[in-house]
């Protein structure tokens, strides 16, 4: 019998899921554990894997945007009429919309995909990009690499690809562009003129899944949390000292951020109405202390999570942070691994911004926006001297937090950044 395979929530924020690519075609036969398409989340790149055996009959969407649920594919036994199928869908979906282009395609309703049912479902593996095929012949792009090559007027198979398999990527695309080889389209239009400008960067350009997440979670939680901003400067000459003391001859050497995550874990522990979360009709005040980073990436930003920060050790966090920063660059990060944050950290300190607010990441209290450290007179001691100062400024959701609170948990940290030793103890 035939199943219908839908789009699962691949993540705890997922409303719809952008189909890039199939690795099958109709007339394919697939097993369990085959991967059938990848799909573009707003967290990451993931593949979808078949638990059915038989032969694909139906794609719903080549390409593009899908509701969670939505029908994507049919599996089953070879030339099976899935006519009866097609036609129910269709009619589900006028039932629910009727502004649906393609409605045997689009949303359909469905029971969980968690629970055992008729529909089959699909296991998500992390993975770093997506070529436009893999097996059937068809030149190995990337989705970006496409575009890219389209608004240049580029012919991709005049280009070597680097990436897996021969695949061609954005740096492919970039390093033709510089070196000016590449050549016209079949279509016979010119490349664009590259010395002054770079003609990808203008223009329209479709909003990513991760895009439209960062959207909707950050004007939700602007608009709906009503936020408050506490600025404390902390003086960091006893932190450069003992980083430089700690570094000396360290197989692993630490970062000014590293010891920000672990002093704000401390403080944290010190201050539990900090690290809590607003959930409408109760406050959740955490045991565990689970630390978001955030990571600039080329799509927005991304939100690697360091659990239990506050019983880890100052080269473990920087060998986590690491490993997590360079999955989120790369797309291969798991949904799991930017879930479950307590409390946030975004420092733009190494871009020479003195000081910023930032909008709390929801559910969190709070988030930490770190400045860069400024070498500035101070007083010290009935004299001028000059001190290494850092601003920090913590949003806070006043739902929960409220100033005093705000202010104490700043003091704490304050105090183990200005004496590093205690965040040994």
């Amino acid at each position: 019998m035939a199943e219908v395979i839908r789009m699962p929530r691949l993540s705890d924020t997922m409303e719809e899921g952008n189909i890039v690519g199939w690795q099958k075609k109709v007339g394919d036969k697939v097993s369990p554990g085959d991967i059938l398409a990848e799909v573009e989340t707003d967290k990451a790149t993931m593949e979808l894997e078949s638990f059915n055996e038989g032969v694909l009959l139906h794609i719903g969407v080549d390409n593009g945007p899908v509701a969670v649920e939505g029908v994507i594919a049919i599996i089953g036994a070879s030339g099976e009429d899935i006519s009866e199928i097609l036609k129910q869908i269709e009619e589900e979906n006028n039932s629910a919309t009727t502004s649906e282009e393609k409605p045997t395609i689009e949303e359909t309703p469905a029971s969980e995909t968690s629970t055992t049912q008729s529909s089959a479902q699909a296991t998500p593996v992390s993975h770093q990009s997506s070529e436009s095929t893999a097996e059937n012949g068809r030149l190995k792009a990337s989705p970006l690499a496409r575009k890219m090559s389209e608004e240049a007027g580029l012919d991709l198979t005049k280009i070597s690809g680097s990436g897996d398999h021969g695949r061609i990527v954005k740096r492919d695309i970039e390093a033709a562009l510089s070196a000016g080889t590449a050549q016209l389209t079949a279509a016979g239009t010119a490349p664009l003129a590259m010395a002054s400008y770079d003609p990808t960067q203008y223009g329209d350009k479709p909003v990513s899944q991760m895009r439209k997440i960062i959207a909707k979670r950050l004007g939700e939680s602007k608009f709906s949390a009503p936020h408050f901003y506490l600025t404390m400067e902390i003086n960091m000459d006893n932190a450069i000292v003992a980083r430089t003391a700690i570094n000396e001859d360290a197989p692993i050497r630490i970062s000014f951020n590293d010891l920000i995550i672990k002093a704000s874990a401390a403080a944290l522990r010190k201050h539990p109405q900090v690290n809590a979360s607003w959930l409408g009709d109760k406050m959740i005040f955490h045991q565990d202390i689970n630390i978001g980073v955030a990571v600039a990436i080329d799509e927005g930003l991304m939100v690697p999570v360091i659990r239990n920060a506050d019983l880890k050790s100052l080269t473990a966090i920087k060998s986590e942070i690491k490993v997590l920063a360079e999955k989120a660059r790369t797309r291969k990060i798991n949904p799991d691994e930017m879930s479950g944050n307590t409390f946030t950290i975004s420092n733009l300190g190494m871009f020479d911004i003195d000081e910023f607010t930032a909008i709390i990441n929801p559910p969190d209290a709070c988030i930490l926006a770190v400045g860069s450290i400024v070498e500035k007179p101070i007083v010290k001691d009935g004299e001028i001297t000059i001190g290494s100062m850092m601003k920090v400024t913590l949003s806070c959701d006043h739902r929960i937090v409220d100033g005093a609170k705000g202010a104490a948990f700043l003091q704490t940290l304050k105090s183990f950044l200005e004496n590093p030793v205690k965040i040994m103890v």
